[in-house]
């Protein structure tokens, strides 16, 4: 059939979801028309019929039916419109830049990738860090909308896929700092918790552990500071990236992040801190190869107003940037 074509899914899109591909790479395309699309075999990965909610492995085809002219148009194909402002802004998160990455310290609140009612968002704005006519910057891993820190950015194909092997070989070695609710006991130690995503009481998803169904789940935990038995800092080193891993793991043992409502309830909110009410979960530093050779380190301070949190309770070696 003429107009059908097919693209190769990259190392840049590993393990999303179809219809978050088609979001990302063809927004125009209605989530109605894709169910359809999907529905009648029309859109296919390696020839055979998927679910939307299927996810995606780096090197598979996917099939791409002839499309009206406003849905066909690829994201590559349309100009981003940036402000001044927000280009400013994007630039002004940069802590590290060579010839090969980019490292942002993304501030908390803001998405990482664009979904429901979200338009303004990290990748978004990635044009606006290109030098000149080289390549579109590309997302490499991502960090949820709440979370500070540490994020990396590819500034081409072969770094993209350089560093997303990198990632899924688990040579990325990722140190977070999060304020607990609590002082986890023992003060240092290992939890490992397989973690399934379900559908809530209030209809969204969250992730629970489950060792029977869950993805494998495995996080190195130590207490740099305490504030009597009331709050603890801690470096939390993570084996594997599952969505909300620190924050069900920390959960778990039963010291929620500072501010995290959706897994540790009311008990997670110190309305009388300042910021008390705000996930305390920062992306602190990483530890990767460089796709030029040797390795790539990066760290990010907290921003001033988490660093305040911190300072609240005398953590004084806690930095602002």
């Amino acid at each position: 059939m003429s107009n059908v074509r097919t693209i190769t899914v990259s190392a840049e899109d590993a393990d999303i979801r179809v219809d978050r591909w088609f979001k990302r790479h063809f927004p125009a395309l209605k989530h109605g028309r894709l169910e359809k699309l999907l529905r009648t075999g029309q859109v296919r990965v390696d020839g055979g019929r998927v679910k939307a909610s299927t996810r995606l492995a780096p090197g598979v085809s996917i099939r791409i039916p002839p499309l009206d002219a406003e849905s066909a148009a690829p994201r590559s194909h349309r100009t981003p419109t940036i402000s001044d402002g927000d280009r400013d802004w994007i630039q002004s998160l940069v802590i590290h830049s060579d010839n090969d990455v980019i490292a942002l310290n993304k501030p908390a609140g803001i998405a990482v990738q664009g979904g429901n009612k979200v338009t303004r968002h990290i990748d978004g704005l990635l044009p606006a860090l290109a030098d000149g006519d080289e390549e579109r910057p590309r997302l490499v891993h991502r960090l949820d909308r709440d979370t500070s820190g540490v994020l990396l950015i590819a500034r081409n194909a072969r770094s993209t896929a350089f560093l997303g092997d990198a990632f899924r070989g688990r040579e990325a070695h990722k140190v977070y700092w999060a304020l607990v609710v609590g002082v986890p006991r023992p003060e240092q130690g290992t939890i490992n918790a397989a973690l399934l995503k379900q559908a809530g009481l209030d209809g969204y998803e969250k992730m629970v552990a489950d060792a029977e169904m869950g993805k494998t789940a495995v996080t190195d935990y130590r207490v740099v500071e305490t504030a009597g038995r009331a709050v603890a800092w801690l470096e939390l080193m993570p084996h594997t990236g599952r969505t909300h891993q620190l924050r069900v793991h920390c959960a778990g043992i039963r010291t929620p992040i500072v501010g995290d409502w959706k897994y540790g309830g009311g008990d997670a909110i110190l309305g009388t801190v300042p910021g008390g009410d705000e996930l305390k979960l920062h992306a602190r530093s990483i530890d990767l190869p460089h796709p030029a050779g040797g390795r790539l380190r990066v760290t990010a301070d907290l921003s001033a107003g988490m660093a305040e949190t911190w300072r609240f309770f005398g953590f004084v070696n806690a930095d602002a940037d």
